[in-house]
């Protein structure tokens, strides 16, 4: 059965309901739209609709105000002339189940993951790293794996680069080439992403993709917000961490074809962050990603100014599209208008090129697909106002919304257990200590080598399990960066 989500009506007297049919909100979407046309409201009207038919959400709050979405809206003027137009009479302010996150564990619990989960190729993303020191960092996390170090934190990748550099000759013949300035260079990039609070980012306790995916007793949805507004200025950060969570819930959730509404809607703002300076590689592994997760039961939905800021090969795969007004000063703004334009199906009663110039706030072009997966001709709509509040909350309700979360006691204490930085430390403690003592005492440093050997290999074990070999597992966009290290 599905349950559909209203985004809003078409102009009176028609009135047209214009609905989302939960068993398609797994086929991705877009919303577009110049500066100040209501693409926030939207995003919000669409999150608190799936929330309310028990569809957890995640989404960013790059500007502050989607922490509304934890709060009773009010009726003012334009909220009751909207209702009005569009006939709605029962609209009834409404909280909606939230739950605030943020890298930095200021606006809400701290999000982290291990050095050894975002892995390399995110990594050097995220430090900016030309091609020769991602190679570099490549190695570093090969060495780590060989040696059964433990990467938690940005601590520990330091401790494995100094032990990079101490043995650079020796890997240098066994790996590949090492050089001094790339070592010195990724060390650099490390210092910037920790003067940044990138540093917060890594180490334990982990986020549990099960904590993003939580519903209430009474069966609604929670939606979890990410603290952005300080994050979205770190562009680099901000977009890799979240195409690290799109590729961890890849990597993670089963599959389950086809359901009566998502697992998860992942609603991923100022999208052209992600793809500004993608390579082709990275954009090719994003669009296979957004196309196969859809089986999973996770629903992606990209918000932009203009809808090019998605490449075509992706934008292609979002079936529900809303279009709010664009501006046409520039050329490069009349060939969004042009962009989109193509992207919709034709509907005789509109002209969409002239209509996306002349759209109000609050109004967008919305194509749906139809509960048969069937894209609808494009429409005309007023979009319904939220439920919650539009604007942004105190700090006083957000702490008192935070104090009240389910996952707090879990995330909000750190926790540093042994790990690469504490072994190596030993490891160099132990070595001095063996050739400080005298030439008599030969055997006694055969039983301190052995003794070594005997701690490193307890530690690997701890560290791998039962897994095969000594790799440490990590996550690198599912399977299509070659999958975690088994």
């Amino acid at each position: 059965m599905t349950t559909p989500i209203l985004l809003g009506k078409t102009a009176p007297p028609e009135l047209k309901p214009i609905e989302l049919a939960s068993r398609v909100g797994n086929r991705h979407g877009l919303v577009a739209g110049a500066t100040g046309t209501g693409k926030t409201v939207s995003l919000m009207t669409l999150a608190e609709g799936f929330s309310r038919i028990g569809v957890p959400v995640f989404l960013a709050d790059v500007k502050g105000d989607v922490a509304g979405l934890a709060m009773p809206g009010t009726a003012n003027e334009r909220v009751r002339s909207r209702l009005d137009t569009l006939g709605i009479t029962d609209h009834a302010p409404e909280a909606n189940p939230v739950v605030f996150w943020d890298l930095f564990g200021a606006a809400g619990h701290p999000v982290r993951t291990t050095v050894s989960e975002i892995g390399p190729i995110l990594l050097s993303r995220m430090l900016e790293l030309n091609d020769t020191q991602s190679g570099v960092l490549d190695i570093a996390f090969r060495l780590a794996d060989d040696q059964g170090l433990l990467l938690l934190d940005l601590e520990d990748l330091r401790a494995v680069l100094v032990h990079l550099a101490e043995r650079r000759k020796e890997v240098s013949t066994q790996y590949g080439l090492v050089s001094a300035p790339s070592i010195a260079a990724i060390q650099r990039a490390l210092l910037r992403l920790e003067s940044d609070g990138g540093a917060r980012f890594f180490g334990e306790p982990a986020l549990e993709l099960s904590d993003l995916m939580r519903t209430t007793t009474d069966g609604r949805g929670v939606i979890g917000v990410l603290a952005a507004d300080s994050l979205v200025l770190r562009p680099r950060l901000y977009s890799t961490f979240l195409l690290w969570l799109l590729s961890e819930l890849f990597e993670q959730l089963p599959e389950v074809g086809d359901l009566d509404k998502p697992r998860l809607v992942f609603i991923f703002d100022e999208a052209h962050l992600l793809f500004d300076d993608a390579t082709p590689a990275l954009r090719q592994r994003v669009e296979q990603v957004v196309r196969l997760i859809r089986s999973k039961g996770v629903g992606v939905y990209f918000c932009s100014q203009f809808p090019d800021d998605v490449p075509g090969e992706i934008l292609g795969q979002l079936g529900n599209r809303v279009q709010h007004a664009l501006r046409a000063f520039t050329p490069r703004d009349q060939k969004a208008v042009r962009v989109a334009a193509e992207t919709f199906v034709p509907n005789p009663a509109i002209d969409v090129t002239a209509a996306l110039t002349q759209l109000a706030i609050g109004e967008a072009l919305v194509s749906l697909l139809s509960a048969e997966g069937v894209p609808a001709p494009v429409e005309r709509v007023l979009i319904a106002p939220p439920r919650s509040r539009i604007g942004p909350i105190t700090a006083e309700e957000r702490q008192q919304v935070r104090a009240s979360s389910p996952v707090g006691a879990k995330y909000d204490a750190p926790l540093d257990r042994e790990s690469a930085a504490e072994l190596l430390a030993r490891r160099a403690e132990q070595a001095a200590s063996v050739a400080a003592a005298p030439p008599a005492k030969a055997a006694p440093r055969a039983s301190n080598r052995q003794g070594l050997v005997e701690t490193m290999a307890k530690q690997a074990a701890r560290t791998v399990g039962s897994q095969i070999g000594r790799q440490i597992v990590r996550g690198l966009l599912g399977g299509l960066f070659g999958g975690r290290g088994r």
